[in-house]
């Protein structure tokens, strides 16, 4: 029951962002009154669509025949409207037919995968070695010219590359955590197939529904213009571009009403196909939630606190509170979950932090922490199962929570640009680099491609390259160099934000050092902010002013880096503290941190890093621990702080 709740939530959520499409509005409306008026034409039609009058024959549109007459005085607006009931009848069918193959075969194949995938596979290679056309006119000439009969072969033999297209998206599915979960939790395999993943995949389906419904309308009419199906005078749209064709030198205007409704219809569907696809992604990024209402919906609800935390508790650290009045960047009560909707595994929660104009931020934690994550969900980028649940992302006075998806298209490059620590993943190995460049540049900016290449020069100069490598392709290129790339199609949109997303992991130790002296020079020059997402502290030492130190999806502790450096005030800081290589001292074991970070289903209860700390106690696994506000512009998730400083953790 809860399964198809969600469903049909997800399905109006979807009708919402489809309707805030000017596009898919536009192309909606022709298809209901091409496919309407079709349908009603005993009803509407203002004509007999078989009645002559050799009088009027070849006129041209008039108020009593608003689309002309035909070359025997037939209305054309009523023999087109009679005629879309058999071509698009047609389309239904063939449709129909590959949907009923396509989809539990698609879905079996790549969920059960082993034998099933081996022989579906193996089916769909012999649809797919088939003369589709020979085949078809085969099935004509069997049965009588019966358009029917030969549009479900048409949908039976499509079907083979449907299968294919369904069984892809299912394996990425397949993957995900939620599908784990289900399988644990007992549902048997049929039903994860209908209640996850085919409403994951319905994108896709709605995208190739609307595409093969087209190719398929040609189809139908090719036939009926070859004189298959119902013989003349019944009309059909391609048997009425068939008799447009012959009369063409005497009467050029019957091959516009015509082929014009055929026309029209198919790009109707391409158009609406297009659209679906876009709405069906926005459901997956910050774009999905405009007009829809953040509801927390994974993030366990606070235990009252002890009577210590109450008073101790941050008043910024409530979500919906204001941040610093000249803060760039404002996040508060920040959660995001991935998964099916009203389901999701939350990976991050509570996330509060601020970062000012022209700041270095540092974001430390062990993989796994939720930095990457956190940066993510400021841009929207989440993926395919990510969203978020709670909180608000201001930037300036804007917010991004909710924003529309072509506003936030405006954001991003060009008020918070990103760049990623695999420097060969952002540059599309089809193109050179300076067109790369160009494209981002002409993304954010209003210029010619001459003034564009231009300034794609001087950001590689900027990023200190040789502006002669705009030539090379990113494979001619060494990693340091693509990294520096990548930094300078950042900068084409003048970002007021950078997130850093441990730009010098791939790259070799002498490299990351120019890198991180280039990144330090770069924000003196333009003065944008950075938030720096690292787990190495010499580098967050080196660049950073202040550090948001991150553990199992919460902020634990934010402070200045000196004053992290000098009394960590939370025992995870502390403990990493200890164990970087930079502090370490020759001929000594160099300490490590016992265990490994939970993942987000085996989140304690209470304190995130109990199960790995030195001063845990009953306390501490009770409740949630609320953040506690110390002394400036310092906060960490503890009740041991006093112990802790006592301590010397």
């Amino acid at each position: 029951m809860r399964a198809s709740s969600a469903s049909r939530a997800m399905s109006a959520g979807l009708g919402r962002r489809v309707l805030r499409k000017p596009i898919a509005v536009i192309s909606g409306f022709v298809l209901i009154v091409i496919v309407g008026g079709s349908f009603a034409a005993p009803w509407i039609a203002p004509y007999d669509p078989l009645e002559q009058n050799l009088r009027i024959a070849k006129e041209g549109p008039s108020l009593a025949h608003l689309l002309g007459t035909d070359s025997l005085g037939r209305d054309i607006l009523s023999r087109l409207m009679f005629g879309g009931q058999e071509s698009l009848s047609g389309v239904v069918v063939a449709v129909l037919s590959m949907l009923i193959l396509a989809i539990p075969l698609g879905i079996v194949a790549g969920y059960l995968g082993g034998v099933f995938d081996r022989v579906i596979l193996r089916v769909v290679d012999v649809l797919l070695s088939i003369p589709g056309t020979i085949i078809t006119l085969a099935v004509l000439a069997i049965f009588d010219n019966n358009m029917v009969v030969a549009m479900v072969s048409v949908g039976v033999l499509a079907s083979g590359a449907f299968i294919r297209v369904f069984r892809s998206a299912t394996l990425s599915v397949r993957q995900e955590l939620y599908i784990g979960a289900a399988r644990v939790s007992g549902l048997s395999q049929a039903r994860i197939m209908v209640d996850h993943v085919l409403p994951q995949i319905r994108g896709v389906l709605l995208v190739q529904v609307t595409l093969f419904a087209a190719a398929t309308l040609g189809i139908q009419t090719g036939l009926a213009f070859l004189a298959f199906g119902p013989p003349p005078p019944a009309p059909t749209w391609g048997g009425m571009v068939a008799e447009a064709a012959s009369l063409i030198q005497t009467d050029p205007w019957m091959l516009v009403p015509t082929g014009g409704v055929i026309a029209l219809t198919t790009l109707a569907l391409c158009l609406l196909g297009d659209a679906l696809r876009d709405a069906n992604q926005e459901r997956f990024t910050l774009a999905g939630l405009v007009g829809e209402k953040v509801v927390k919906t994974t993030a366990p609800p606070p235990a009252t606190p002890s009577p210590r935390l109450a008073t101790a508790a941050d008043p910024d650290d409530e979500a919906g509170v204001p941040g610093a009045p000249d803060a760039l960047l404002t996040v508060r009560g920040l959660s995001v979950g991935f998964g099916a909707a009203g389901r999701e595994t939350t990976a991050i929660q509570r996330v509060d932090f601020d970062v000012s104009p022209g700041e270095i931020v540092g974001l430390v934690g062990e993989s796994g922490s939720g930095k990457t994550v956190t940066a993510l969900a400021v841009l929207g980028l989440l993926g395919a199962n990510g969203r978020i649940t709670a909180g608000s992302v201001r930037l300036g006075s804007d917010e991004l929570v909710g924003m529309s998806s072509a506003k936030l298209r405006e954001v991003r490059g060009a008020r918070i640009a990103m760049i990623s620590q695999e420097p060969m993943g952002a540059l599309d190995p089809s193109f050179r680099v300076g067109s790369q460049i160009v494209e981002a540049i002409r993304a954010h900016e209003r210029v010619g491609r001459a003034e564009a290449r231009t300034r794609s020069r001087h950001l590689l100069e900027a990023v200190r390259l040789d502006p002669a490598i705009a030539s090379r392709y990113p494979h001619e290129i060494s990693g340091g160099m693509a990294q520096r790339v990548a930094i300078a199609m950042a900068l084409a949109g003048r970002p007021d934000l950078l997130i850093a997303d441990e730009p010098t992991t791939a790259l070799d130790v002498t490299v990351q050092a120019d890198i991180l002296e280039l990144l330090r020079t770069l924000q003196a020059e333009t003065g944008m902010a950075v938030i720096l997402v690292s787990h190495d502290w010499g580098v967050v030492a080196d660049l950073c002013s202040r550090a948001i130190v991150m553990y199992a999806g919460e902020v634990v502790e934010r402070a200045a880096v000196a004053d992290v450096f000098e009394t960590a005030r939370h025992p995870y800081t502390a403990a990493l503290l200890r164990s970087n290589p930079h502090g370490a001292e020759a001929g000594t074991l160099l300490p490590t941190i016992g265990g490994s970070v939970p993942a987000p289903h085996q989140w304690p209860h209470g304190c995130h890093f109990a199960d790995r700390c030195p001063l845990v106690t009953a306390e501490c696994r009770e409740a949630p621990v609320e953040m506690v506000h110390l002394d400036g512009d310092r906060a960490s998730r503890c009740i041991h702080i006093d112990e802790l400083a006592e301590a010397k953790v």
